[in-house]
């Protein structure tokens, strides 16, 4: 299969060769702490666990991690709307159209 790089950002990683999205360093440090944090609470789960902590704790826990996730899903789509898809549709590439629903499908699988 053909490898495909994003139009917008004109980029291919250069490590594998994969499509690249460039995103302003803002949401891209957003994104790292929200995901720094994210792993933490998840080492601590893991604590818990070895612990044997009390099983409703646990699940608390996890529940907010899969909160945390679903923020950082939503942040990675919003940009994804705004810049990728809008994009490539003003470029004419309907293609997108189906990536989209195929991408929200998954995040609606949760």
């Amino acid at each position: 299969m053909e490898k495909e790089t994003v139009e917008i950002s004109g980029r291919e990683c250069s490590t594998c060769g994969e499509r690249q999205t460039q995103r302003d360093d803002k949401l891209k440090d957003n994104l790292v702490k929200r995901l720094n944090r994210t792993e933490g609470q998840i080492r601590g789960i893991k604590g818990m666990v070895e612990k044997d902590c009390y099983c409703d704790d646990i699940l608390t826990q996890i529940s907010s991690v899969q909160s945390a996730l679903n923020s950082v899903s939503t942040l990675v789509l919003e940009n994804h709307v705004r810049s990728c898809f809008v994009e490539k549709i003003k470029n004419g590439d309907d293609e997108i159209i189906d990536e989209m629903l195929v991408t929200i499908g998954r995040l609606l699988k949760r």
